[in-house]
């Protein structure tokens, strides 16, 4: 599909061309880079926003307020086998502990790195410095970068998929893999629809200060207005993300500081001391929004675009990442099957592996969501039954916390 000027652009063919350079389009990059070498494989990564072209150390003062994500314990090995592990614990805060509660119940269910047998149950990491390591990373990869760019079309045709780009790049690919997060429109312009089930809740994010150390324990305290969770960060800070009923967030975004710590206060407790600062507050529409169709010949959907979950387990990225390591070894079994790129059988084979994978972590954090957001009147006696309960039968509680850690499927 030539361009209609009166110097034709030149279509440039790629085997694999990923639409987004976020976290999770730049892990597949990094991923890819052993069957790039392997097999020659020609990729290309487009983004809209302009990277950061500063070296990886220079300059790094992350502010109180820089957005941070729960990377798991499987998480980190992963990348640890992408080689960049070690420079993103530079910045990671390890998670040694979860306590998990119910306000206005004596249950609580606790969980320890030492007790699993592993340095740490998962790390809180800048979501700017993360993004910084990978594409510090790729530059040293063949990866040809469109950016800034947008996909304006994407069409299919014989044997993948056309794109023409913001930038008047025109790409053709064998394989063309949506990590764009699902806003930029391109899955419906294929027609792919997605199922939205919303939640009717709202997550409030910020940092807060706190007035004694968090000694690496995150918290997950279940609420009657809904879940409130506390990750560490680095020195006596934490992330907060505090989950309202649609609407009921208002108030509180706009409330002072002082007069919003105070409520946080009352509906936390005082687990981490004296709630001492708050960093702007972000709020968030929660959905549990899954692609009706993950994969079709010559395309792959990943990350948000893929799945959105509710945030209550802290699974969304680390969901994505397990997508991604599992694409890629789908991909190296179709090449030495001597499937084509983009071949259905490999991507149908991927996706039926991705499926029990993502039907057991809606299935654990849908089923969180609904159970503790239940008022009737028997259930606070048996969550909290059953909080004790998994307090106590250690196998299980620890079976769980492996699952949760992405060690075990």
């Amino acid at each position: 599909m030539p361009s209609s000027t009166d110097t034709p652009v030149k279509t440039t063919t790629h085997d694999i061309v990923i639409v987004g350079g976020g976290l999770v389009g730049a892990s597949l990059g990094c991923a890819l880079a052993p069957l790039i070498k392997r097999y020659g494989w020609k990729v290309a990564i487009i983004e809209a926003t302009p990277m950061n072209e500063a070296p990886l150390e220079e300059s790094w003062q992350p502010s109180f307020d820089a957005r941070a994500s729960a990377i798991a314990e499987g998480s980190a090995q992963r990348f640890q086998q992408l080689g960049i592990w070690d420079a993103m614990q530079g910045e990671a805060t390890p998670i040694r502990y979860i306590h998990i509660s119910e306000r206005g119940r004596l249950g609580a269910t606790r969980l320890s790195a030492q007790e699993l047998g592993v340095d740490a149950l998962g790390h809180v990491i800048p979501n700017a410095w993360m993004g910084r390591v990978l594409h510090h990373h790729l530059k040293t990869l063949p990866v040809d970068w469109y950016c800034p760019a947008k996909v304006e079309k994407l069409a299919p045709e014989g044997g993948g998929h056309y794109l023409r780009l913001s930038d008047g790049s025109e790409l053709r690919a064998a394989l063309t893999v949506l990590a764009d997060g699902g806003r930029s429109g391109l899955k419906e312009q294929l027609g792919i629809n997605s199922r939205h089930n919303s939640y009717e809740q709202t997550a409030l994010i910020t940092h807060v200060g706190i007035s004694q150390p968090h000694k690496g324990i995150a918290y997950e305290r279940f609420t009657q207005e809904g879940p409130v969770a506390l990750l560490p960060l680095p020195g006596q800070a934490m992330e907060l993300i505090w989950t309202h009923p649609s609407g009921q967030e208002h108030a509180r975004m706009a409330l002072p500081d002082r007069e919003f710590l105070a409520q946080l206060q009352s509906a936390f407790g005082d687990r981490v001391g004296r709630f001492t600062r708050v960093g702007k507050r972000y709020s968030y529409p929660l959905s549990l929004i899954t692609a009706e169709e993950p994969v079709r010949p010559g395309l792959a959907v990943l990350g948000n675009a893929a799945h959105a979950l509710h945030p209550v387990a802290g699974q969304g990225f680390n969901l994505a990442l397990r997508g991604i390591m599992d694409l890629v070894e789908a991909l190296e079994q179709g090449e030495q099957a001597g499937q084509p790129l983009g071949d259905m059988t490999t991507l149908q084979a991927f996706e039926q592996k991705r499926a029990r994978d993502r039907r057991n972590v809606i299935r654990f954090s849908d089923g969180l969501v609904r159970l503790f957001g239940h008022s009737l009147p028997f259930l606070p006696h048996a969550r909290a039954a059953g909080l004790i309960g998994l307090n106590l039968v250690g196998p299980l509680r620890r079976s769980l916390a492996r699952r949760a850690m992405g060690l075990e499927r």
